[in-house]
């Protein structure tokens, strides 16, 4: 039954203490402002022409007078307190601009008694500067004390002092239209492993009648932009239940013990509106290996952590509370985070294949115009390596592209186009002179010239000698499907298109330039894995040394140790040396081999700066020439 009283009370309108405070100010001033201005009307005296009292002043009627700049007031005869100055006056008038050098003489004769009075402000100045810096200092003190009330109790949401210790997460309704798994796409494990959350939540006593505890923990792991985020809020949706989301860093203030206390309040929030979801995201900011680093174990960080580990080993097994993390960096989470009752379950998130970067084109490009000519596939294909954000953003520069050119529909230009501009940026057509312009055709063609004539390479899809960037041009080949493992024949070729732009230049102009540096870096960087990692190397043997980690500086130690001694060292310096020799020699080869195409190249490059698949099969292939 519904408590009427309860009602009645939760539909009133919360009371605001400044308003109160307001009124009551407005009521004061109200009744000084009224008061004085009544008893000026009261007590305001008859106004005549400065005629009629010298007319009053002949006939002897005035009594008494008071001067006050050029105003005069005064008495008649005939009252009965002539002689009481307090008593308020009969009459007012204003002397003339004119001196009156008789009037005095007059009064005298008259025998009318004379007030002198020193000029003096009007009623209402005398009010306004009389009560006007009370009126400021009470409205300095109001609005202080409501600005202290404010920070002390977090008026407008942005906390304060005396709840500096409660969460920062935001809850989310489901109800609300969140996004759903229809709006994910490219992640059909990950949303297979989430839908026993799902269903767990929507009805938890089917699985408690088996006996079925359900993880208490899901950590999301992936490249950013693969969507985590948007996971676990399409989870909440599907599942129709409270979601409570707050980044790792968050729970991280100066003062001790902050963090833990709002760990406790996420927390008892979510039990209280349970079947609910808690989603912590880039939690590898509280959740990294404790006991590390150059600042101790006792930071307020791992209190932090310490108190999400309390927190999760307190669900009792009837609470629907899930709670859902998400980080880029497994790596460096502390495994007490990842053992078996808190995040005991992993979800993966991979970057998208060409099947799921085409769904998740179409789900970008749902509500755009899209024209005949767009080919999803080929756009996907042209993709690899992009996450969901990075499709996203795609999608918009290609929407923004067809905008300028003032098109109603996106064409498949504006996709490659975009395209180019996201993985390299904007053109740079007044970058280059005409000799840079020349250098860079024949770094570009060389590249080219030797994906072209290699077996096992990718095909080659684009050359371009249109500055973007920091690239003076490019070379761009894609691979039939995606790979996720290389064997040698394809990395020995690809150190030989690596360094097919610098034996181009050594070709063609007898010496080389700067322009290969960042080639040879990448050469140098994938010889020394095909060596020491992978093991490549006949004289090195199937042996793995620890070389070149891409996060070498987790906080567990200063500096990276070498497993391997010096005489090893040199070695595998000396193995890179002849692997990138022998790759030089067969990239020479194959230049020299076909010469003759590569001037070619190097000619329509120079008058049409890019050549797509097509245009480099006549270029290459037939031996023909473009027109122009």
């Amino acid at each position: 039954m519904v408590d009427k009283k309860q009602v009645l009370q939760e539909q009133q309108p919360e009371r605001k203490p400044w308003l109160d405070t307001n009124l009551v100010m407005l009521a004061f001033a109200f009744f000084i402002f009224y008061y004085f201005g009544h008893q000026v009307l009261i007590d305001r005296p008859q106004k005549i022409s400065y005629s009629e009292f010298k007319q009053q002043l002949s006939d002897g009627r005035i009594a008494q007078v008071r001067l006050q700049g050029r105003k005069v007031q005064g008495r008649y005869r005939g009252g009965a307190d002539d002689g009481n100055s307090k008593k308020k006056m009969d009459f007012l008038t204003t002397l003339p601009d004119l001196e009156d050098v008789r009037l005095l003489e007059q009064l005298a004769e008259q025998s009318v008694d004379i007030q002198v009075r020193p000029d003096e402000a009007s009623v209402w100045v005398q009010i306004l500067v009389g009560f006007l810096p009370w009126l400021l200092i009470l409205a300095l003190f109001f609005y202080s004390g409501r600005m202290l009330r404010g920070k002390m109790m977090g008026a407008g949401g942005g906390g304060g002092m005396l709840n500096f210790g409660q969460s920062r997460a935001r809850r989310f309704e489901s109800s609300k239209g969140g996004p759903g798994f229809a709006d994910v796409a490219g992640l059909e494990a990950a949303k297979q492993d989430l839908q026993e959350i799902i269903d767990y939540l929507k009805s938890p006593e089917r699985f408690r009648k088996l006996g079925a505890k359900m993880p208490k923990g899901i950590l999301m792991m992936g490249p950013p932009g693969t969507g985590k985020t948007l996971l676990a809020k399409a989870t909440a949706s599907e599942a129709d239940v409270p979601f409570y989301s707050v980044s790792g860093s968050e729970f991280i203030e100066m003062y001790v013990g902050v963090g833990a206390s709002r760990v406790r309040d996420m927390f008892a929030k979510a039990r209280k509106d349970a079947p609910a979801l808690i989603f912590i995201d880039e939690i590898d900011s509280v959740g990294r290996v404790r006991g590390t680093g150059m600042g101790g174990g006792n930071d307020e960080r791992e209190q932090t952590l310490n108190q999400i580990l309390a927190e999760m080993d307190g669900f009792e097994p009837d609470e629907a509370v899930v709670v859902l993390a998400a980080t880029n960096r497994p790596d460096v989470l502390d495994p007490a985070l990842l053992r078996p009752g808190r995040f005991d379950r992993k979800v993966v998130l991979e970057l998208p294949q060409k099947k799921a970067r085409k769904e998740i084109f179409m789900v970008h490009t749902r509500k755009t115009p899209l024209s005949e000519d767009v080919e999803l596939d080929d756009v996907a294909a042209s993709t690899v390596g992009f996450s969901g954000a990075d499709i996203e953003n795609l999608v918009n520069e290609a929407a923004l592209r067809a905008a300028r050119h003032n098109r109603d529909k996106i064409l498949q230009e504006d996709f490659s186009s975009s395209r180019d501009k996201v993985l390299m940026g904007a053109r740079r057509d007044d970058l280059l002179n005409e000799s840079e312009r020349g250098r860079t055709a024949c770094h570009e063609a060389g590249h080219a010239l030797t994906a072209y004539y290699s077996q096992h390479s990718d095909p080659l899809e684009k050359v371009s000698i249109v500055p973007r960037g920091q690239a003076l041009g490019m070379t761009e080949q894609l691979p039939k499907e995606d790979r996720h493992n290389v064997d040698e024949l394809y990395l020995k070729e690809r150190l030989s298109i690596l360094l097919g732009g610098r034996c181009a230049e050594v070709l063609a102009y007898g010496y080389v330039s700067s322009g290969a540096a960042d080639d040879l870096k990448q050469a140098t960087r994938l010889a020394r894995k095909m060596v020491a990692q992978w093991g490549m190397s006949q004289r090195l043997g199937p042996v793995g040394y620890r070389i070149a980690e891409e996060h070498p500086f987790l906080g567990r130690e200063l500096a990276e140790t070498k497993d391997f001694s010096e005489h090893t060292a040199e070695l595998l310096d000396n193995e890179v040396r002849v692997l990138l020799q022998k790759a030089e020699r067969q990239t020479m080869d194959i230049l020299k081999e076909h010469r003759v195409a590569l001037d070619r190249l190097i000619l329509e490059l120079m008058k049409h700066e890019a050549l797509d698949r097509k245009q480099l099969d006549v270029v290459l292939g037939e031996g023909g020439t473009l027109p122009d």
